[in-house]
């Protein structure tokens, strides 16, 4: 079976590793995969190329670069696919039509990023809604990545028939804490052994707060941050730091890998996340709304106490199954 996912773009992010981890579980004969990203052929794009599956760049201007629909077709006739799989907002819309006039009809959307007022961060407006549920007419399943997710699309009004879920999923032998990786990342970030270390992982935009997180860490004296992730918000965040006077304790470390097979970050100047995970003590996520909270779930493997704000992954279990996570309330600025 031949396969084409199409995805916005692959820069460092959490959908964006899903999918790599996915393609390096599929059976190795039966179904053969292919990518292709409307933008930001990154970091990821280059480590997926690496396991042996080819990624084609769209070259998408913007949301509505609408030249780039004809390419996407004449893609999806060309390779004879027998399914298309669609991640992330801008990809579901134009890979569901693309994938139609294409010719397939097997149309697979997964739903990584759904909030309750967002949709990748940006607000929900009555237009994104309407387009949304339009073209998921034109798909044939969508797959949530929480119950949560699959519950606000059912109040959308996605029939329950058209959905199913499917959790994200880590490689959790690559986040198992390791005592010479903690040793190595603190000495090679200049952290004292005995030093004690809070962690952050995401995409530096307003709606995941970390300015809160930087708040609360300058008013622990001697608590040092390491906030793994690159963003709009990387120059406020670094002045905050500044203004509170806790720059020397505020470590921006940038776009970390964290993806399956990966290293140091792409760069090679610094650690990657289960090196981030490794060296903390404990691990915050203080965004307001989650679809999932993977990086709180990979911080939960590396034995670190886990302090969130929202996470469907943790909040959708029994009680009891995440005894070392623990919910706090969100900051209403």
């Amino acid at each position: 079976m031949r396969v084409l996912h199409v995805i916005t773009g692959l820069d460092v992010g959490g959908a964006e590793e899903q999918l790599r981890l996915l393609l390096r579980r599929l059976p190795d004969h039966s179904v053969r995969g292919e990518v292709v990203t409307l933008t930001s052929p990154g970091s990821v794009a280059e480590g997926i190329r690496a396991d042996g599956t080819p990624v084609a760049h769209l070259g998408m201007a913007g949301n509505r670069d609408l030249s780039a629909l004809p390419r996407l077709v004449r893609l999806v006739r060309s390779g004879s696919y027998d399914l298309v799989h669609t991640h992330l907002y801008r990809a579901c819309v134009y890979g569901r039509i693309a994938a139609r006039l294409g010719g397939v009809r097997t149309v697979v959307a997964t739903e990584h990023s759904l909030g309750d007022s967002v949709l990748e961060g940006r607000p929900l407006t009555a237009g994104v809604r309407a387009l949304y549920l339009a073209t998921e007419r034109l798909g044939t399943t969508t797959v949530a990545v929480s119950a949560t997710v699959e519950q606000r699309l059912r109040r959308w009004g996605v029939p329950a028939s058209r959905l199913c879920t499917v959790p994200n999923g880590i490689d959790a032998a690559r986040f198992r804490f390791d005592p010479a990786a903690r040793a190595a990342v603190r000495s090679g970030l200049g952290l004292a052994p005995d030093a004690f270390v809070v962690a952050g992982v995401g995409r530096l935009v307003a709606g995941k707060r970390f300015d809160t997180l930087v708040d609360a860490v300058a008013a622990l004296p001697g608590a040092q941050l390491l906030l793994a992730g690159d963003g709009p918000e990387l120059p406020a965040l670094r002045a905050r730091a500044a203004a509170l006077g806790a720059a020397d304790r505020v470590r921006l470390l940038g776009e970390c890998a964290g993806g399956p097979g990966a290293g140091q970050t792409p760069r090679g100047t610094g650690p990657d996340v289960p090196g981030v995970l490794a060296a903390a003590d404990v691990f915050a996520a203080p965004s307001p709304e989650e679809s999932f909270g993977l990086a709180a779930v990979e911080a939960l493997a590396a034995g670190l106490p886990v302090l969130y704000a929202a996470c469907p992954a943790i909040e959708d279990l029994p009680p009891g199954q995440a005894p070392g996570a623990h919910r706090f309330a969100a900051s209403p600025g």
